[in-house]
């Protein structure tokens, strides 16, 4: 007999998509020590400008989450939001030992992905943002950025 699992759960709603990931990755910080939620704000902020839609911003928002291990594959697989945005979340997490190439194509190949990326390095690569790290990493950080547009397509800032 099949399981009856009630009514279908309604979708996250913006708002609550991103509190669920402020929580999530509370008490984490970027590398210049600043608040982890700052990074997720600003990404979504950049996909708004960019002309994402409410799919996009909502991975903007959950984009490192499976990645840093701030939420499970799990949870999002069954968490109550569209295909579209897990399939985005999904192409943006990097996996251990993964070519950068084989990421990139794996944006690429994801509709709506790359708005969300290119926002992503568009804060990354932020000058400003840059600037309070020490030369190295710097230097570092800018390299794999420049070289990550690069594989994207993707020239400008």
């Amino acid at each position: 007999m099949p399981h009856d699992s009630g009514p279908p759960v309604p979708p996250l709603t913006p708002a609550e998509v991103e509190a669920t990931a402020r929580t999530a990755h509370a008490g984490q910080t970027d590398k210049a020590g600043r608040p982890y939620a700052g990074h997720l704000r600003a990404v979504a902020e950049g996909v708004r400008r960019r002309g994402g839609d409410d799919e996009q911003i909502a991975a903007a928002w959950l984009h490192d989450a499976v990645e840093d291990e701030a939420l499970s594959e799990r949870w999002l697989e069954e968490a109550p939001l569209s295909r579209r945005t897990k399939d985005i979340v999904l192409a943006l997490t990097k996996r251990a030992g993964e070519p950068p190439e084989a990421y990139a194509a794996r944006i690429l190949a994801t509709p709506g992905a790359l708005l969300v990326k290119e926002a992503d390095l568009a804060h990354n690569a932020d000058p400003a943002r840059l600037a309070v790290l020490d030369e190295a990493t710097r230097t570092r950080l800018t390299e794999k950025y420049t070289r990550m547009r690069a594989l994207l397509g993707r020239v400008g800032p």
